[in-house]
């Protein structure tokens, strides 16, 4: 065989090879196809080789971030736990109708408590507790810190001289820690939560011991247990004001949470702090401060209520002062002498229509005998019954040997109610008539008066103010 024919052998044996071997491959190939079920396609391909590359979806793993709220009020809806299952409540509905009735009360309530509803809310929600809380002061003082009741109770949160004491709130002639804005609140919020933990983390209930005392829910409960009947706060037989006290607070937050829908016309309160702490160590007179910094001197006292005399003396060695003002302030107090920040002014009580019962800080008391009753003692003590009721917070006329009760000086009786004699003397008196829109601060501002003067001059006239309503006014010289 000639070389030649040698070559196109072999040739034709390794084409032939090949094709085997390539037929072998398709046939391999195939049979992969046809197990996974999967068609072999330029998409397909694709697809597979995305799968080996792990990739997080991103759409899963980041969730938007809640927008924060630029008006207090709605960040104070966000925090709302006491509405879930209320259902429909007469006791409520009552309450709400009042507050869409007086839409002027929360209306004025909010203008004065826009100083310190930020602050509030803060702490509660520090301790995680109902935003609802940052309207008791509304429900207990209207926002001012300077209210004080016919039950000896002082300032936003309302304290009872014995009650301060026992949560730290010093009370002597020239402060009152029941009026300071943020001692107050740390005592509040130390109560609310003591008591939350003592009625096993009801809130209503808690609420309720907060206006009535501990003592008169646990008694009721106590009844109602025995009697076999519900110890819910529905249900217990509590004194009315208390009846109507946590109704009213869950009203007056339905109201909040739509304004609109009752009439309520709640103005927007930058979601920011209102004030700032700014520490100070030495006595210094609010006055000589507020001029310092360029602050509005009964602003300054608003800020600082708890300073009976304007004048920091018992009191904790700090100010509050609008944010915007603090630094100027600390700059201010740095390059200054002490004397510069005293006046020469003698001091006296801030209240110009005090009686000198309150001046002296001095109550008499009676420790009641066996056979004695309302009437006598009252009597006795050249006083009314229910005065005495009202002083020492008698629903009923039941007494117990060894009680001790309170008594108040009256330096005049208007009604059969005791009215503060105000010191008016030399004062030119005017008569201002309310219009639409106006409050006890804004007729105060207005005058150049002090708001609790003005509050004592019409003891009558209410915290919400009616279009028409007649107001005495004493100028300042």
């Amino acid at each position: 065989m000639s070389s030649s024919i040698r070559k196109t052998i072999n040739s034709d044996a390794l084409t032939r090879l090949a094709q085997a071997i390539a037929v072998a491959v398709s046939a391999t190939l195939a049979g992969c196809q046809s197990t996974s079920h999967v068609p072999q396609t330029e998409a397909s391909h694709t697809q597979n080789f995305n799968a080996r590359i792990k990739q997080k979806p991103i759409w899963l793993s980041e969730k938007p971030s809640p927008q924060v709220p630029q008006d207090v009020w709605e960040r104070m809806r966000q925090g709302f736990q006491l509405q879930d299952g209320l259902g429909v409540n007469p006791r409520i509905e009552q309450q709400r109708l009042w507050f869409a009735s007086n839409p002027s009360f929360l209306e004025n309530a909010g203008e004065r408590g826009s100083l310190y509803i930020h602050y509030i809310v803060e702490r509660l929600e520090e301790r995680n507790m109902p935003l609802e809380l940052a309207l008791l002061p509304v429900i207990e003082s209207a926002y001012n810190p300077m209210a004080y009741s016919r039950a000896d109770a002082v300032g936003l949160w309302q304290f009872i001289p014995s009650t301060g004491r026992y949560f730290n709130l010093r009370q002597t002639r020239f402060y009152d820690g029941r009026r300071d804005i943020t001692a107050s609140t740390t005592a509040a919020m130390d109560y609310l939560t003591r008591l939350h933990d003592m009625f096993n983390g009801d809130w209503l209930l808690a609420l309720a011991a907060y206006n009535a005392g501990e003592g008169t829910v646990s008694r009721a409960i106590e009844r109602n247990e025995k009697l076999g009947l519900p110890t819910d706060y529905w249900n217990l037989p509590l004194p009315a004001e208390t009846q109507a006290y946590v109704p009213k607070l869950l009203a007056l937050s339905q109201v909040v949470l739509s304004p609109e829908a009752y009439g309520v016309n709640l103005n927007p309160i930058a979601n920011e702090p209102y004030f700032q702490v700014v520490e100070i160590n030495q006595r210094m007179d609010l006055s000589k401060v507020a001029a310092v910094a360029n602050i509005d001197e009964d602003e300054l006292f608003q800020l600082n209520p708890a300073f009976k005399q304007r004048t920091t003396i018992d009191g904790p060695q700090h100010l509050l002062v609008p944010t915007s003002k603090a630094q100027l302030l600390t700059t201010s107090l740095s390059t200054m002498r002490p004397e510069e920040l005293i006046s020469q002014r003698p001091l006296k009580p801030v209240f110009e229509g005090a009686t000198r019962a309150e001046i002296a800080g001095v109550k008499r008391t009676y420790r009641v005998k066996r056979g004695d009753n309302l009437g006598t003692i009252a009597k006795a003590n050249k006083v009314e019954v229910k005065d005495l009721q009202r002083w020492n917070q008698l629903t009923g006329k039941n007494l117990k040997v060894g009680q001790t009760l309170v008594m108040q000086d009256k330096t005049r009786r208007t009604s059969g109610r005791t009215t503060t004699v105000v010191a008016a003397n030399n004062k030119k008196s005017t008569q201002y008539k309310v219009k639409q829109g106006d409050s006890l601060y804004m007729v105060a501002k207005r005058f150049n008066v002090e708001m609790q003067h003005l509050k004592r001059w019409n003891p009558r006239a209410g915290q919400a103010l009616k279009p028409g309503q007649m107001l005495t006014v004493y100028l300042p010289h």
